[in-house]
């Protein structure tokens, strides 16, 4: 519900660079260290697999949140949302990731065009050979098609986040109401090739780790974990923010009370969509399928399981379910970062079984890992925003933001 009866002033917040002061340098330091650090302790303990899958795994998770800031930026301009217009900048800027993100990617490019089976099975042409379903497989599970594959998911990810961010920053200074049209113009098409692009790229990236595994519902499953890692980040952004002086005039309870209710939504999701793909193994019984699971309930693996069943649903669920919670600036932001991690832990879940079947337990490859794909991830989104102010300052819908009440 909105209020038209005045305008409301407007601050000019400036950009990401002036308010995060060192963040940038720090972010590339850390980056660099992190992923030093984890080659020098692979080479020292010769697990260079672990290095590998640990790397892919924080890579998508990176990945995830720059997913979900376009698709929360395709389906507002859909939708023509007034109340998001204060935070959409955030999500612009955060889909900047992916020009870091490509370059983080090579790695593993590199891998898989070189011709190493180490992460993904089906590159090795032997073992496929003498596979019928992985000789089968081999017309869409090839270099050659991951490799075009890959350019056509980032070329459009990128592609599609630069026209959004461009043309949102040019009204910043013309005001032309037509370039909000031109972008819901774009949307739907967007939308469909965004759908397509992530669910193929869950396909290649994660489900192709165990080539032998079906999942029709992994492309459902990770759009889920992307929009719970988006609407954490989104959540610990705005706070920061506040906590900076920034924003403070223009993002309100309101504006956090609507983020925390999509954050608890699409956890719920989440939720769901987990659920339903372990309940169509568990009834059909099919071995090839149900041995991907089994991997995730023995040897430890299933203390895993059972704190996602509870500490991304349960625990969440309860307590993110009061309206209190979702106002209270510091309650919202204990939850995102609690999310945060279960998202991180989730992908885990996903991808590091398929090295580590005989342990769950983490070690500071992942951590250095970690910090390093997060930190050079952080620094790119920086700099590339060196240039966009932290608030969309003449789009039409402004000041229905502004004044936006939560019914």
């Amino acid at each position: 519900m909105a209020h038209h009866g005045h305008t409301l002033p407007v601050e000019e917040p400036g950009t990401l660079e002036q308010n995060s002061g060192q963040l940038g340098t720090l972010a590339l330091y850390a980056g660099v260290a992190g992923l030093l650090l984890a080659v020098i302790i692979a080479a020292i303990s010769g697990n260079w697999a672990r290095l590998q899958f640990s790397y892919l795994h924080n890579f998508t998770f990176a990945l995830s949140i720059s997913l979900g800031a376009l698709f929360f930026v395709l389906i507002q301009h859909i939708t023509r949302a007034g109340w998001s217009a204060v935070v959409r900048r955030l999500a612009e800027i955060l889909t900047n990731g992916f020009v870091p993100l490509v370059v983080m990617f090579l790695p593993i490019l590199f891998l898989v065009i070189s011709g190493s089976d180490t992460l993904f099975l089906w590159n090795n042409p032997e073992v496929a050979s003498h596979d019928p379903l992985l000789n089968h497989k081999q017309i869409y599970l090839n270099p050659t098609w991951f490799t075009v594959r890959a350019v056509a998911y980032f070329a459009f990810w990128i592609l599609c986040a630069r026209f959004y961010l461009m043309t949102s920053a040019r009204q910043d200074k013309t005001g032309d109401i037509q370039l909000s049209l031109k972008m819901e113009r774009y949307a739907a098409v967007s939308l469909i090739l965004f759908a397509l692009s992530l669910t193929f790229g869950a396909i290649d990236w994660i489900m192709s780790l165990d080539p032998r595994w079906f999942s029709t519902i992994i492309g459902v499953y990770y759009f889920a974990n992307a929009n719970v890692a988006f609407y954490a980040t989104l959540a610990i952004m705005v706070f920061m923010a506040n906590r900076n002086g920034v924003l403070n005039q223009t993002v309100n309870a309101e504006h956090r009370h609507d983020i925390g209710k999509l954050l608890f939504g699409f956890n719920c999701f989440w939720a769901y969509i987990a659920f339903s793909q372990y309940l169509l193994y568990w009834y059909a019984n099919i071995p090839e399928e149900t041995m991907w699971y089994m991997r995730r309930q023995e040897n430890g693996w299933e203390i895993i399981s059972m704190l996602l069943i509870v500490g991304h649903f349960v625990i969440p669920f309860l307590g993110l379910m009061s309206r209190t919670v979702k106002r209270n600036p510091v309650q919202l932001t204990s939850w995102a970062v609690f999310l945060l991690v279960m998202c991180w832990i989730d992908l885990y879940w996903l991808i590091i079984p398929e090295v580590s079947p005989e342990t769950p337990a983490f070690g500071l490859i992942d951590i250095f890992s970690l910090l390093g794909v997060v930190g050079l991830f952080t620094f790119g989104l920086v700099k590339l925003s060196a240039d966009f102010n932290l608030l969309a300052v003449k789009d039409p819908r402004l000041q229905e933001s502004l004044a936006f009440h939560n019914i």
